[in-house]
């Protein structure tokens, strides 16, 4: 599914979230001043190691993305003017948008962990619930019905 999402209020910014990655857009002049023209970033989702939303109030709101291995600004808002992962905010509609975007992107992150653990082999799920078995987390019975359910039984 692809999803767009506009900010205006501050610096020119366009959001375009598709399966695996993140396009950002930046345009307009704030935009070049700062961080100058750099075309679009794509992010992909995989890297994406923590959001963070701030709330604009007395000064602009900010949606930033932190990548694997990456290092983000840490200096608040004087800093992610200059941050190319970040996108600035200055009204409500927009903050609720950022709020939305995070929301949407943890959702995706949470289901991709949930399907590479869905990917391991056969053997490997058999000894996991095992363990589980061994230490009374599950028992003998629920084991063997996994077991059973697991290899087509």
């Amino acid at each position: 599914m692809e999803k767009e999402y506009i900010f205006k209020s501050n610096a020119k910014a366009y959001i375009k979230i598709l399966d695996d990655k993140i396009i950002i857009t930046k345009k307009g002049l704030l935009n070049a001043i700062n961080q100058g023209l750099k075309g679009e970033k794509t992010i992909f989702i995989k890297n994406i190691s923590a959001i963070q939303v701030k709330k604009n109030g007395l000064t602009t709101g900010y949606l930033q993305f932190s990548l694997i291995g990456g290092g983000e600004s840490k200096g608040g808002v004087t800093a992610a003017v200059k941050d190319e992962n970040t996108i600035l905010f200055n009204n409500k509609k927009e903050y609720n948008q950022a709020l939305e975007i995070k929301e949407y992107i943890e959702n995706l992150i949470s289901v991709g962990e949930h399907h590479i653990s869905q990917e391991k082999s056969i053997p490997e799920q058999l000894k996991e619930y095992k363990e589980l078995a061994d230490i009374g987390i599950i028992t003998k019975e629920e084991f063997d019905l996994k077991k059973k359910e697991l290899l087509n039984l």
